[in-house]
């Protein structure tokens, strides 16, 4: 893992999308490599076990003893003193007892040598794990940065025990653009099940949700003419919409649906009825959340890049919805009807039940 996660941290450098590569293995810490001889330890009568137990008494912190009182117990533990144990120098005052009695140098049999290895193991869900961070230089998006790394990782050919999976923000922000289609499936379902119980009915907010379309074509658009990436905040504007378009069309169908009860209208002349009384109120709130999406498009200051996508979203869906919902939402209102109509017409009429009679 660190032999590939280094040669991936390596290749991730010569990327133009990418800044600021970490170097794996920067959180190394310094470690001394003891090496011994072995023959030269036959010679001088020293046993492995016997260097085993030096080092280990000088620098492992040993414990070799107990003390205990009434109440507490207390540890003995055997080391160098702190100020020994500050330079690997140390090693070379360090001495060993060989099998005659004699005092044997470490430093005779063995050579030490300076090095570097990970002072901790990440893991990832149960998993042995190796991070690589980086930067997006101006102008790069996430997406084609992440593209980027798709393509030289795949020149890498790491191994199949091997997987690279996005992580941090990166990982959770990849997650949901995943995601999007199924949150506004569920948006829409929600909304459907919403305006279905407000006007008792399984087909009006068919008229109504007509109204996205639009607002989602004019949205996608403007992101498109403006280069902005359909990124998690231009969702944001996507849901931000939904409301607004649907505003539109509920003016008109409950204006329209009032004047079939009350004046006993005709379906046709209703929904025109509505569409000319309501065109008003329906053009100064859209300018109105128009004007209101301006500061979020062409704001300057800190965090202005995080706000436009909405802005670009908001304007977009809000510049072609009102003109196109006011001829679709007519035409779908008169379907809708006359659906409704044949509908009606197909379920049988009940039995006229007999008249009781008195006698």
């Amino acid at each position: 893992l660190r032999t590939w996660a280094r040669k991936v941290s390596d290749k991730l450098k010569t990327l133009p999308e990418l800044a600021d590569v970490s170097s794996f293995g920067d959180e190394s810490t310094q470690q001394v490599h003891v090496e011994v001889d072995r023959e030269a330890a036959r010679r001088l009568g020293v046993d492995m076990r016997m260097v085993a137990s030096v080092l280990n008494n000088s620098f492992s912190q040993r414990q070799v003893a107990t003390l205990y009182d009434d109440l507490n117990q207390y540890r003995v533990v055997m080391e160098l003193e702190p100020g020994y144990t500050a330079s690997p120098t140390v090693l070379d005052q360090v001495q060993v007892i060989a099998a005659d009695g004699r005092r044997v140098p470490l430093t005779a049999f063995t050579e030490y040598t300076f090095g570097s290895t990970g002072d901790r193991v990440h893991h990832s869900q149960q998993f042995a794990s190796a991070s690589v961070g980086f930067s997006l230089p101006e102008g790069v998006t996430e997406e084609q940065a992440m593209g980027a790394i798709n393509n030289a990782l795949a020149e890498l050919y790491l191994p199949s025990n091997i997987f690279a999976t996005p992580g941090g923000n990166t990982g959770g922000i990849a997650k949901t653009l995943a995601r999007q289609p199924l949150l506004l499936l569920g948006v829409l379902i929600a909304v459907y099940f919403v305006l279905g119980i407000l006007y008792e009915s399984t087909l009006q907010p068919l008229t109504i949700l007509s109204t996205l379309p639009p607002a989602g074509v004019g949205a996608l658009l403007a992101l498109r003419a403006s280069q902005t990436d359909f990124s998690l905040v231009a969702l944001l504007g996507l849901f931000l919409l939904i409301g607004l378009a649907m505003k539109n069309a509920i003016i008109m169908v409950d204006f329209a649906l009032d004047a079939q009860r009350r004046l006993r209208l005709p379906p046709r002349e209703a929904i025109h009825r509505a569409a000319m009384m309501r065109l008003r109120p329906i053009l100064m709130v859209n300018l109105a959340a128009l004007l209101s999406a301006l500061p979020l498009l062409l704001g300057a200051g800190e965090g202005s890049e995080l706000r436009r996508p909405l802005g670009v979203a908001i304007l977009g869906g809000l510049l072609t919805s009102p003109f196109l919902t006011l001829f679709s939402t007519p035409v779908v209102y008169l379907l809708v009807e006359g659906l409704r109509a044949r509908l009606a017409r197909l379920r049988p009429t009940p039995a006229p039940r007999p008249a009781a009679t008195a006698r």
